[in-house]
């Protein structure tokens, strides 16, 4: 899960009517608390390389946005926009291939922006979805059943610091060609790709970083499209628009910036052109070789790692516990909230956020059916742990993981989270499986590295080439580091199972 950061609190008086409403004045004032170092900008002498960059001081108006922090689930974020961000007039014949969306020819693209995904049908965000990526690639997260979840249950809401700002372009017969999924953010949890040292050095000069815009799916580290577009001749000319939409909505709304992360590759690569600052980062993934068996993977491997797994399989028989992969309607509404333990037992434990309510496990079950899977580790009639996986068109994704508070089973989570998510996907003939962000460890069982990517709009000029100067160097370092774990595969020579090997 995501580390705590640096906080900003901005004076307010409470209304009297309501207790939680805030109202702000021209008169706040900005205070820093909870200063996290700016260690990932800090030079070979120890100074912070911002500051030997940056110099001059920063100015900043007040803007219609207002970030108020002061602990979770109090964090509210008032905003003032037009729900129309434009009209553009598309150009081009339309010879090179015809319309999917419609019959008729349009001439028009508006962009707008929906304050909750509940204001678009299921239907056509869907069709935006699966035309974007192919049926082949489906994605279950970039669902309206999954974001939706993450709405109606409370997780990803204004109250949680996630405001739904989602962008959508149709044109003048309403139909939806493209939507974008993005929030109004005033922290930066639940991201996975960290940018707390630079909220840190915008406050160090008496700059605000926060709110800002987030292109993402909440709470899930997982690679996709994030630019939701329909399957038609003039999909570039969309994409542009929705591009330019974001970066408007930034200075429309007075932000400091707008992030895409974890978008695919060819995204990452066509933002750069529309000045988007790219950084990468790496998360663990196994490949499946055509794999008959989970034997015939291990096979593959060299044989101190094969005698490793094997060892820590035997383990679970031995403590006699029986591991179920459950699917759909097998999940009933006690394998959730028992899974909800499991989950508040490893954020309570691993000092983590607790993003996710109990609602939600219900909610996404019922709306994402088969294409969840949820691995669950019985001790006798007792369920102890249990993994989330979602199953998508050629990839199982491990999400989270959990067990019963002072439960203690050797390698249960090994096999939970890696080996049960590797023989799900042979049996599946899936391509690859994700195991989330972080875990080094996880490489001795089969998953190597791969790049993941980002990319960053900042409003800042100055701020902007500073960052942009500092996300070169980290590149490299994320290279060499990634280099350095390949060396270490525990795979026989010859062997290569990442796509970036």
């Amino acid at each position: 899960m995501a580390g705590a950061g640096a906080g900003a609190v901005m004076c307010y008086s409470p209304s009297p009517s309501s207790p939680s409403s805030i109202t702000t004045t021209p008169t706040c004032m900005l205070t820093i608390t909870n200063r996290l170092p700016c260690s990932r900008f800090l030079s070979p002498h120890g100074k912070s390389y911002l500051k030997q960059r940056y110099q001059r001081p920063v100015y900043v108006p007040f803007s219609r946005i207002y970030a108020i922090f002061w602990g979770p689930k109090r964090t509210a974020v008032s905003h003032e926009t037009e729900l129309s961000l434009g009209e553009f007039v598309l150009t081009g014949s339309g010879a090179e291939g015809g319309d999917s969306a419609n019959k008729t020819k349009p001439q028009k693209v508006l962009i707008s922006v929906a304050s909750s995904i509940s204001e678009i049908s299921p239907k056509d965000w869907d069709a935006c979805a699966e035309e974007a990526t192919g049926l082949e690639n489906y994605n279950p997260f970039l669902t309206h059943g999954f974001l939706s979840s993450l709405e109606e249950s409370g997780s990803s809401v204004k109250e949680t610091g996630w405001f739904p700002q989602h962008i959508i372009a149709q044109d003048e017969f309403k139909n939806i060609l493209g939507v974008v999924p993005l929030y109004l953010k005033s922290h930066s949890f639940g991201e996975f790709v960290f940018d707390h040292s630079w909220a840190d050095a915008y406050y160090s000069y008496g700059s605000r970083y926060y709110p800002k815009l987030q292109c993402c799916v909440p709470f899930t580290p997982v690679t996709g499209q994030r630019m939701l577009i329909r399957n038609m001749w003039y999909k570039d000319q969309v994409f542009d628009k929705l591009v330019w939409a974001l970066k408007h909505l930034t200075a429309k709304l007075q932000v400091s910036s707008v992030h895409v992360t974890f978008p695919s590759e060819t995204e990452w690569h066509q933002m750069r052109g529309h000045g988007f600052l790219q950084r990468i980062g790496m998360q663990y993934h196994w490949k499946n070789r055509n794999y008959k068996n989970f034997d015939e993977f291990l096979m593959d491997m060299k044989q101190s790692k094969r005698k490793n797994i094997r060892q820590e399989r035997k383990k679970i028989a031995a403590q006699n516990i029986t591991m179920k992969r459950l699917r759909g309607d097998e999940i009933k509404a006690r394998h959730w909230d028992t899974f909800y333990k499991f989950y508040r037992n490893t954020t309570d434990n691993k000092w983590g956020r607790v993003y996710l309510t109990r609602e939600f496990f219900h909610i996404m079950g019922e709306k994402m059916g088969d294409k969840v899977l949820l691995v669950v580790a019985e001790d006798g009639d007792e369920l102890v742990a249990g993994a989330l996986n979602l199953i998508g068109g050629d990839t199982i994704y491990g999400r989270l993981w959990g067990c019963l508070p002072d439960a203690y089973y050797p390698s249960l989570h090994f096999e939970a989270c890696y080996y049960q998510a590797i023989e799900s996907a042979i049996e599946l003939n899936l391509n690859t499986v994700e195991a989330g962000a972080q875990g080094e460890h996880k490489i001795q069982r089969g998953y190597l590295p791969v790049t993941t990517y980002s990319s960053h709009y900042i409003s800042d000029e100055g701020f902007r080439r500073v960052i942009g100067d500092f996300l070169v160097r980290e590149t490299d370092q994320v290279k060499q580091v990634m280099q350095i774990l390949h060396d270490s595969s525990p795979f026989k020579d010859g062997i290569h199972q990442s796509d970036d090997a």
